[in-house]
């Protein structure tokens, strides 16, 4: 091989060199541990016996048994339901609230925006216990400052942490937390667009809410679908609020939400296999769900440019 070659060659193989360190981690932490889930949710457990001495209990292929467990759990599809019931409070309310704020920090009249920026963004900075425990002794009335001026007041004092306010309180420790992120999104693309497309707007006679519903909001449209697929697999993956919420209340129980299942399954009980099961079941619901509305967006883009 000339020097010429072995310069050729090297050039070539650069990107893989660089891309190597990011694939070998890549199957390590991420689709090694995948595929060990999937072959765990094809065995069990099988106890010979009383179960005890040498060979007693033997892991052996239980096929689909697992998956059918799983899909006919009823407690596994109540925390579905319940996680269905979040997440048509949290997405609406987050993403509506990340557009507003968005479209008012682009406003040329808003000052202070990088204090202001700053302050909605900060939520999103503090770990989601940490958010849990803070809004969870907030909800409390023995020690939440509210209830105290509620009863000064002499208003009511609802229970948050029971019955339907309970959905409520959790939605709004996730909006708290997570408009912020959603908000920089969509920001960010405002920014992107040109100022001459406003500028011919308002010789046009457009004003600033014309401006902001027949121009901003259409060309930030990618952004708010990539912001509605982040949220949609957020709510879908939600375990942190509930579990933190649960020593303040009896109203959330260790199977509230299908994650909550899955760990009760794993750690509560040991059945490693039935956990297993669970949490492939739902990571490919996640992925239907995510992906079938990314090509429901880009169907109806594609079919507005054609116009």
């Amino acid at each position: 091989m000339t020097s010429t070659s072995r310069k050729a060659y090297g050039v070539k193989g650069a990107p893989y060199a660089f891309l190597l360190p990011a694939t070998v981690l890549f199957l390590l932490f991420f689709a090694l541990p995948i595929g060990y889930a999937v072959w765990l949710s094809f065995r069990k457990v099988q106890v010979s016996g009383l179960g005890l001495g040498s060979g007693a209990r033997r892991e052996v292929w239980a096929g689909l048994e697992n998956y059918t467990d799983a899909l006919t759990d009823d407690e596994l599809v109540a925390g579905a339901l319940r996680v269905l019931g979040y997440g048509c409070i949290v997405v609406p309310v987050m993403l509506g609230l990340a557009l507003l704020f968005a479209l008012m920090l682009d406003s040329e009249k808003v000052r202070l925006t990088p204090v202001t920026r700053l302050a909605i963004f900060l939520p999103y900075a503090i770990p989601g216990v940490v958010a849990a425990l803070l809004w969870g002794f907030l909800y409390l009335p023995d020690v939440s400052p509210f209830y105290f001026v509620l009863e000064k007041l002499g208003l009511p004092q609802p229970d948050l942490l029971d019955g339907g306010p309970l959905y409520l309180a959790l939605s709004n420790i996730a909006v708290w937390g997570g408009t912020g992120f959603n908000m920089i999104v969509i920001y960010t693309s405002l920014q992107a667009i040109p100022t001459e497309v406003y500028e011919a707007a308002r010789l046009d006679g457009a004003t600033p809410l014309q401006i902001a519903l027949r121009i901003k909001i259409p060309m930030v449209a990618p952004s708010l679908v990539l912001t509605f697929f982040f949220s949609i697999i957020a709510t879908l993956q939600v375990f942190n609020e509930p579990t933190t919420l649960k020593p303040l209340t009896n109203s959330v129980s260790t199977t509230w939400s299908p994650l909550m299942k899955v760990y009760q399954d794993a750690f509560g009980k040991g059945d490693i296999h039935a956990a297993a099961a669970q949490a492939t079941i739902i990571a490919l619901a996640t992925l239907l769900l995510s992906f079938g509305f990314l090509r429901a967006a880009n169907r109806r883009n594609k079919q507005e440019a054609s116009r």
